[in-house]
């Protein structure tokens, strides 16, 4: 037999309104009698109908969540897990579920957004990047559906709800910490270009070498995907140039994995041969050979941020603009040394 609400507020004594309220999480609600209500539904093994709430409240419960490129692709970096993992605990706290965008292409991955949004399949977006002159935040903006955004929007920042780290000082920082070390000729592996997280870390990487004194090289800045691969492309071209570099800041664990395994391949080695920093602080930064110096960012927090805004302007169309910074550590471990002139 079929447990209803009747049954839930007759076992914890209490109105069939009251139920609907305590599964609507609403504040009117004391959280002595929330607690009431949810053991009952526990013990009765009661499950609320979230398509008839839907109905009702004309609410799907629902995230949407844009990938930057292909989930294929975007998984193999262990940044988006993570970032979702941080949703998840938002979302679920709140009883939201998340839908995921699929496509292939840029062109699919907006044709999947417009059906989310057209066909009321979401309450609102989280862009899991930013990017310059991007179609997909200009659509939700026109169709004024509420999103919030990973990172720092190209334009008009201040329209729009973003979380973020202030990615223009955690790369100074990293560059500084090398210059520190007596390191002068120091490379920058960055991302797609296009991406604002990669315009900032280079901005950064840039202020440092500027204040510094040291020269900005445009041999020494190579952009490639985040990925394993795109940091083996980015060593073949710095390695073969007359001055390599003896540092590098890079913008990415994964892609700091494929540097380290071109090395290795090359026969050099990290840190006696070229020190490297790199950003997100994954678990592979830990268990690399050897472990990773990497600018924590926290991207837990990023996607808790995110999704916990998300809900609150969902929730209350009225609710501000604001721009989050989740604070960046430099976490050092071992693969940054001294610069030694005999090591050339």
């Amino acid at each position: 037999m079929t447990v209803t609400i009747k049954d839930v507020a007759k076992r914890a004594n209490v109105a069939p309104s009251t139920v609907s309220r305590v599964i609507a999480d609403s504040p009117r609600i004391s959280e002595k009698t929330k607690k009431k209500v949810r053991e009952a539904m526990k013990e009765l093994g009661y499950h609320p109908n979230f398509i008839a709430r839907s109905l009702a409240n004309k609410s799907t419960q629902v995230i949407g969540l844009i990938m930057p490129s292909s989930a294929d692709k975007a998984f193999q970096n262990p940044f988006f897990p993570e970032v979702i993992r941080g949703i998840s605990k938002a979302v679920h706290d709140r009883q939201y579920a998340l839908q995921l965008s699929t496509g292939e292409t840029e062109a699919e991955i907006y044709e999947g957004v417009v059906h989310m949004v057209q066909g009321k399949r979401v309450d609102g977006v989280i862009l899991l990047y930013s990017r310059a002159n991007d179609k997909i935040m200009a659509y939700l903006q026109k169709e004024d559906v509420p999103f919030v955004v990973i990172g720092k929007p190209h334009k008009k920042a201040e329209q729009i709800t973003h979380v973020d780290n202030d990615n223009v000082r955690a790369a100074r920082e990293a560059t500084e910490y090398l210059i520190e070390l007596g390191h002068e000729r120091i490379a920058f592996v960055g991302g797609n270009v296009n991406l604002i997280v990669t315009m900032d870390r280079l901005l950064g990487y840039e202020k440092a070498l500027k204040s510094a004194s040291l020269p900005y090289r445009k041999d020494y800045i190579v952009h490639e995907e985040f990925l394993k691969e795109g940091g083996q492309e980015a060593m073949k071209g710095l390695l073969s140039l007359k001055e390599p570099p003896t540092a590098l800041v890079v913008a990415d664990d994964l892609m700091a994995l494929g540097v380290l395994n071109t090395l290795a391949e090359m026969g050099l080695s990290v840190p006696a041969d070229l020190s490297i920093v790199s950003f997100n602080n994954v678990l592979l930064s830990e268990i690399s050979r050897p472990p990773l110096t990497s600018v924590d960012i926290n991207i837990f927090q990023l996607g808790f941020e995110a999704a916990r805004n998300l809900i609150q302007q969902i929730e209350n169309p009225n609710e501000p603009i604001k721009r989050i910074i989740i604070p960046h550590t430099l976490v050092k471990r071992f693969s940054c040394d001294y610069y030694k002139a005999s090591s050339e």
